[in-house]
């Protein structure tokens, strides 16, 4: 799944995955999902065979879209109900260009433990929350220890991990919503705009400011969502 322009998510009971114009989503055969579309969206979509797992990934994953990539996924989808040699020869090149694709970290994974899940939830209702571990932990009755070895056991990143990527998924989405840079910094709690931008540009590999120009012109044969 990608859209060329937008910005897409999809959740699973293990968590979510958000992609940008730079990025697609991989989403293996048998996952129950949902996706949503962030913005005005030109969102692609390529259904394999489920024996065709060029990347062997069982679970969904987000990938680096290059130029190649980028414009094989715009003109393979161009016409669904092409049949032509052309079109197949283009869907091996693009399971080719995928092989070769790098992952990347945007994964926001979803927290089981009832106590866990209570302090992500309390980040959730509010990302810019500046609170500290242990002061979250105390509203919901779990200590410090306890919750620093859940996140590290169960979700496979730091506590301060995890609230990046919540900041980041939700700057995402406001950013394709038209928000401007220097509100969503602030609503997903940076404290200086220039902050937001230099964990936004570490973590993505480009500016918020070039994310939210990028990609304005709807692609032909996309569905366009907004």
């Amino acid at each position: 799944m990608y859209a060329s322009r937008g910005v897409l998510a999809v959740a699973t009971d293990a968590g979510s995955w958000v992609a940008p114009a730079t990025r697609a989503i991989w989403v293996p055969a048998g996952s129950v999902h949902e996706h949503r579309a962030y913005g005005a969206t030109s969102l692609h979509t390529i259904g394999l065979p489920a024996s065709a797992n060029p990347l062997r990934l069982h679970t969904p994953a987000v990938l680096c879209v290059g130029p190649l990539l980028r414009e094989l996924i715009i003109a393979y989808t161009r016409d669904p109900a092409d049949s032509s040699a052309r079109r197949e020869r283009l869907r091996l090149v693009i399971l080719d260009e995928l092989r070769d694709a790098r992952q990347e970290a945007v994964h926001l994974p979803t927290p089981r433990d009832s106590r866990l899940a209570a302090v992500c939830r309390l980040l959730e209702l509010n990302p810019a929350d500046q609170r500290s571990l242990a002061r979250l932990g105390a509203e919901v009755g779990v200590s410090q220890r306890t919750l620093t070895r859940l996140f590290a056991g169960e979700l496979g990143m730091t506590f301060p991990q995890w609230r990046t990527q919540l900041r980041l998924h939700l700057a995402l989405r406001l950013l394709a919503e038209g928000v401007s840079v220097t509100s969503t910094g602030h609503r997903c709690g940076w404290i200086t705009t220039s902050a937001f931008v230099d964990v936004f540009r570490r973590h993505l590999g480009y500016t918020p400011g070039r994310r939210r120009h990028a990609g304005t012109r709807a692609e032909p044969g996309a569905a366009v969502a907004s």
